[in-house]
Formats: structure tokens, sequence, C-alpha cells
């Protein structure tokens, strides 16, 4: 007798598939409503860097702000796009706004010290990646935001440690702390976005099983 059900139903979950492969490729074009929808948007473009429209990244989790400033870590996401920006007086006020909700948040605070060292306060940007970095070297490990495994290539732990180095090194050393501040925070993006790339791959292969 044949097994109708298991055709059908393998179709129908490789629609579903083909259906997010096409959102996810356009999703540049695709508005996105409420504050979760919002909240992805923004995020999703932040994290392109400089593939995505760091505009829209700002505009929507803006209006994240404006509804649930508590909502994921859209101050803080907000605050980096900011800085993006070079709008580091807009960046200070939102990534303060960001620890005030949470200052566990280990991102906030390194995003802060840069910020701060931008904007010339540079001592008390020091202290701030002095604690942003000791906080992130005890929470960036195996099992970080919930994924399996965390930089197994150790590029961001060689970055977090050339950052304590340099800030050892105290003011004189403002440019270089800056540089390696920057591309600490986006080795960890990259990460971060390998880690949510791999996850949605196994999902699509375990749904396509």
């Amino acid at each position: 007798m044949i097994e109708r059900g298991k055709p059908v139903r393998r179709i129908a979950v490789g629609a579903v598939i083909a259906l997010i492969g096409v959102c996810i490729g356009c999703n540049h074009a695709i508005p996105r409503f409420g504050v979760g929808g919002r909240y992805e948007e923004g995020f999703d473009q932040f994290m392109r860097g400089r593939a995505g429209d760091m505009n829209v990244a700002v505009t929507s989790l803006e209006y994240v702000v404006s509804q649930d400033p508590t909502y994921k870590k859209s101050l803080t996401y907000l605050g980096r796009a900011y800085y993006q920006k070079g709008r580091y007086q807009d960046a200070f006020a939102v990534l303060q706004r960001a620890l005030a909700v949470n200052k566990e948040d280990e991102i906030a605070w390194i995003a802060l010290g840069v910020t701060q060292l931008r904007l010339n306060q540079t001592d008390k940007g020091i202290e701030s990646l002095k604690g942003g970095i000791t906080l992130a070297s005890r929470v960036m490990v195996d099992g970080y935001h919930n994924y399996m495994y965390w930089d197994t290539r150790g590029l961001v732990s060689a970055s977090m440690r050339r950052s304590a180095f340099l800030i050892t090194k105290g003011p004189d050393e403002k440019d270089g702390i800056i540089q390696n501040t920057e591309r600490l925070l986006a080795l960890v993006d990259a990460e971060e976005n390998f880690q949510r790339n791999t996850r949605i791959q196994n999902q699509e292969q375990y749904l396509g099983q």
C-alpha cells in the first residue's frame, strides 16, 4: 500500500523551506510590523555591517525603543548603530540607557567605552572598557547566547586580550584602543552571524529529513 502522506509532507516542508529562503534573501524589501518585526529588521540590517542599511537599522530600532525600550537588546543595538553613523553623542546617551536596563550587558559596556573615547572622555572610557572586557571574558564561552560552541577559532578571545593589553598602556594608546575595540566588536558580530546562520542551516536540514 502506498504511503501518500510522506511525499505530501515532504513537499510541504520543502515549500516552507524554499519560502523561508526567498524571504531571507529578499528581507531588505519586505516591510516588517510590530515591535518584534521592527526589531528583527533593525537587528538584521545592523548585523550585515557594511552590506546593511544603517539608516533602516536606526529607524527600526528607534521605533522599538519608543514602544518598549526593554525589548531584547534594542537599546544596545540602537546605540551601536548611532556609533556606526558617527553620532557619538546619541550613542553615548542610548548606551547609558541600555546599561540602566541591564548593567550586565558586556557589549553595551564595551560600546560605551569606545564611544566615550571618541568623545574624549578618555579616563571614563578606559574604565568602561575594563569593566566590559572583564565581563565579556567571563561570559563569552561555550554556551554564550545559547550557542553550543563559541569562538572556536579564538579570534574574539585574542582580540579581547589585545584590547586588555592596550588598555594597560593608558590614554597614550587611545587611538590603538579605539581601533582594536572596533575590531573586537566586529569580530563578535561576525561570530554571532556565523552561529545564527549555522543554527538556521541545521534547522533546515532537520526539517528536510
